[in-house]
C-alpha cells in the first residue's frame, strides 16, 4: 500500500512553559506549518477539557491543510515536569478524501495506537529517548499501512465475490431499470464519501484513478424490481469544466451536494443546478435533490437549515441533510431517487 494514504505522523509534547512542541515526526521532511498547526490544534482539546486526556482515539479536521488527523493522547508521570506528568499526543494525518477509510476501520486501528502509546509510556525517560520514540512512530506507520492493505485486499476480494454470485447474475439479467445519476458540487463537500457510504466500498476512491469522474454502481430493490443505479462522481475542480459537460449527458437524475460547515459551497449550488439542466437538455423534469452533507459536525455547522431550504425552494428541489460519516439519510436519498425514476 502506498505511503500516500498516511500523510504524516506528529509526536507533540505539551510543555506548560514552552507550549505545544512537535518534537518528532514522519516523514522527516514534513513541513513546519503542518507540524505546528497539528500540535497547536491538538492541545486545544485539553484546554477545553481542563487538561483531562481523552482515553479513546479522536478524529480532528484540519481544514486549512485539507487534512484530518487521528489523535492518541499519552500521559506519563515525571517529577521533573510541573504537575508531575508529561502529556503528549500522537497525530496520524490523512487526506480528507480518504476519511471514509479511516472512519470505517477506526476500531481496527485503536489497538495499534494503544499498543504504541503503552510502549512509549514504558520508555524510562521520554525527554532523552527520542530515538526510541522515533522508532515507535515508524513502527506505528508500518503496522497501520499493513493493516489497511490487508483490509483493502479483503474488501476487493469481497467485491469480486459479490460481483458474480448466482443471485447477482440473475438480478442483472432481469434488471427492470437502469439509471445514470450524476453527483455534483464543489471540491471537498463529500461527494465521493457520500457515494462510497452508499456502495459501502471505502477503498474505491484511493485505488481507482479518474480524470474528472469516477463511476460506481449498485443494485437496489424497489417494489420488488431490481434497479441498477450508475453513480457518476464528477470532479468539482475548475480544470474539469469542459469534461464535465460531456459527463452530464444522459443523466436521468442528479444530486447537488454542499458542505454544511462551508457556506461558500451552498452559494455555488445554483451554478451547479444551471450546469446540470443546461448540459443534460432533459425534455422532462429532471429529478434533482439538494444535499447538505456533514450534519454530524454540529459544532462546526455554519449553514442554517432555513438558508438551505430557501435556496432549495427557489430552485424547486427537494432538500436533505446527510452525513457520509454516520450514514444518516444516505440510503434514503438514493432510494427516493430510485422510486421517483421507476415511476
Amino acid at each position: 500500500m502506498s505511503k500516500e494514504l498516511i500523510r504524516g505522523i506528529v509526536f507533540t509534547d505539551f510543555d506548560p512553559e514552552v507550549g505545544p512542541n512537535p518534537i518528532l515526526w514522519v516523514p522527516s521532511d514534513l513541513s513546519e506549518t503542518i507540524r505546528m498547526s497539528v500540535s497547536i490544534k491538538a492541545i486545544t482539546i485539553l484546554t477545553a477539557d481542563q487538561g483531562i486526556l481523552p482515553t479513546s482515539l479522536i478524529i480532528m479536521p484540519f481544514p486549512a491543510l485539507n487534512l484530518k488527523g487521528i489523535i492518541k493522547y499519552i500521559e506519563k508521570e515525571d517529577d521533573r515536569r510541573r504537575g508531575g506528568v508529561i502529556q503528549s499526543a500522537i497525530t496520524l494525518l490523512f487526506n480528507e478524501i480518504d476519511d471514509l477509510i479511516f472512519y470505517k476501520y477506526l476500531s481496527y486501528l485503536e489497538p495499534i495506537f494503544n499498543e504504541t502509546s503503552q510502549r512509549i509510556r514504558d520508555i524510562v525517560d521520554l525527554l532523552t529517548n527520542k530515538e526510541k520514540i522515533q522508532s515507535e512512530l515508524d513502527n506505528l506507520q508500518f503496522k497501520i499501512l499493513n493493516l489497511l492493505n490487508d483490509l483493502r485486499i479483503k474488501e476487493e476480494q469481497s467485491a469480486k465475490r459479490e460481483a458474480f454470485p448466482e443471485k447477482s447474475i440473475e438480478e442483472k439479467s432481469i434488471l427492470k431499470y437502469k439509471f445514470k445519476i450524476v453527483v455534483c458540487g464543489d471540491p471537498g463537500v463529500g461527494k465521493t464519501s457520500t457515494i462510497l457510504r452508499f456502495t459501502d466500498n471505502a477503498f474505491r476512491a484511493s485505488y481507482i484513478s479518474t480524470i474528472g469522474t469516477s463511476i460506481s454502481e449498485k443494485i437496489v430493490n424497489i417494489n420488488r424490481k431490481s434497479v441498477l443505479l450508475i453513480l457518476w462522481d464528477l470532479a468539482g475542480q475548475v480544470k474539469f469544466d469542459i469534461m464535465r459537460n460531456h459527463f452530464y449527458k444522459g443523466a436521468e437524475a442528479g444530486l447537488l451536494v454542499f458542505d454544511l460547515t462551508k457556506p461558500e459551497t451552498l452559494k455555488t449550488i445554483p451554478k451547479w443546478h444551471k450546469d446540470l439542466i443546461t448540459s443534460t437538455k432533459h425534455k422532462g423534469k429532471l429529478p434533482i435533490f439538494m444535499v447538505g452533507n456533514k450534519n454530524d459536525l454540529a459544532t462546526q455547522r455554519k449553514v442554517e437549515r432555513k438558508e438551505a431550504e430557501f435556496i432549495a425552494k427557489e430552485l424547486k428541489l427537494e432538500y436533505f441533510e446527510t452525513s457520509a460519516l454516520t450514514g444518516d439519510n444516505i440510503n434514503l436519498v438514493f432510494e427516493k431517487i430510485a422510486h421517483i425514476l421507476t415511476k
